[in-house]
């Protein structure tokens, strides 16, 4: 199984046409990853066959959210699978960098609650034993769970990843991801025997009304004027290559 990320109604229509079969749904991806919108997802559902797992982040930094955040995920979540969503991204911790279990197990009980899947995304990855959180994500009945490894990408981490797949994969589904692309993604799978890739195969745009010299938009230093959309081509050269 092939994951493309996206961030936008495009970009969904872009791994659609490039052969993907499910995408994570986000916006601002520059951020890591927010919440979608619902018209977003409703639009792809009602072009394609897509399966979409929607991401429930409502701000940008990390996954130790307050009351109020929390009582917003819930509903972002709701709305998501009552239009849809064939799934729910998502990642809770405590201050000590543990995962959330009070908080993981109420959010599980409710995607479950709609027949839908539960993945635990790369908040997984800065917690301080992985197999230990792996054991509760389990625990907890998790049904997958995005990682890198621990490391700033997939290919730092294949050692890991190829250990939490011979050890936990027959219990939780594990999608490798992050600097996961065309070139290197076979090798990876040979080597880490993962059955599912996640990638954000993405190339860049130009939207000269970013800036006008003094007022500016850019996120990107070294050209303020692009953003990133998913690359179809891109996206054909990942399915061809690890076929």
């Amino acid at each position: 199984m092939i994951e493309i990320c996206c961030g936008s109604y495009e970009d969904g229509m872009n791994a659609y046409y490039g052969g993907a079969k499910r995408i994570e749904l986000n916006s601002a991806l520059y951020l890591g990853g927010l919440s979608p919108t619902v018209s977003t997802l409703k639009l792809l559902k009602a072009k394609t066959d897509l399966k979409i797992i929607c991401m429930v982040r409502p701000r940008a930094a990390g996954f130790c959210y307050d009351e109020n955040e929390f009582i917003q995920m819930k509903e972002e979540a709701k709305d998501f699978l009552e239009n849809g969503a064939d799934g729910i991204a998502f990642g809770f911790l405590t201050k000590d960098f543990h995962v959330d279990m009070e908080r993981t197990s109420e959010f599980v009980k409710l995607i479950h609650s709609y027949q839908k899947e539960a993945v635990f995304h790369r908040a997984f990855d800065i917690t301080p034993n992985l197999e230990e959180s792996l054991q509760t994500l389990i625990s907890l009945h998790v049904d997958r769970v995005l990682t890198s490894g621990g490391e700033a990408n997939a290919i730092a981490g294949k050692d890991t990843i190829k250990r939490l797949e011979e050890h936990f994969g027959s219990q939780i589904e594990i999608l490798a991801g992050c600097g996961i692309n065309a070139k290197n993604a076979l090798e990876f799978k040979n080597y880490t025997h993962v059955k599912q890739l996640h990638s954000s195969c993405k190339s860049y745009k130009i939207d000269e009304t970013t800036s006008n010299g003094k007022v500016s938009y850019g996120y990107y230093h070294d050209n303020e004027m692009k953003y990133e959309v998913v690359n179809r081509d891109q996206v054909k050269k990942l399915i061809h290559n690890t076929q």
